[in-house]
């Protein structure tokens, strides 16, 4: 838990999207990086309004996937769907 704590603050301290880019490719392995960003399309999506089943068909993948991110969405104060929210309403302007 403390590593994490770490990993959370040092995150937090990286203002640089370049400086991020490269933190990620050194830390995190291709798999790694492609499960986060599929991870973050389907948030995407479900923000988007679109069905659990329709992202499944179109990314191969299972329900089970979709559904955890579908529970994080409705959470009462998600900090996900604040950045997504925000992600939105800059791409509208």
């Amino acid at each position: 838990m403390k590593a994490r704590r770490e990993l959370e603050k040092v995150f937090a301290e990286i203002k640089d999207c370049h400086e991020m880019a490269s933190f990620f490719e050194e830390i995190f392995t291709p798999k790694e990086l492609k499960d986060l960003e599929l991870r973050w399309e389907l948030l995407k999506e479900l923000h988007a309004g679109q069905t659990q089943r329709s992202i499944a068909a179109r990314h191969k993948i299972s329900l089970c996937k979709i559904t955890r991110g579908s529970k994080v969405l409705k959470k009462q104060g998600s900090i996900t769907k604040r950045l997504l929210d925000s992600c939105a309403e800059k791409k509208g302007k």
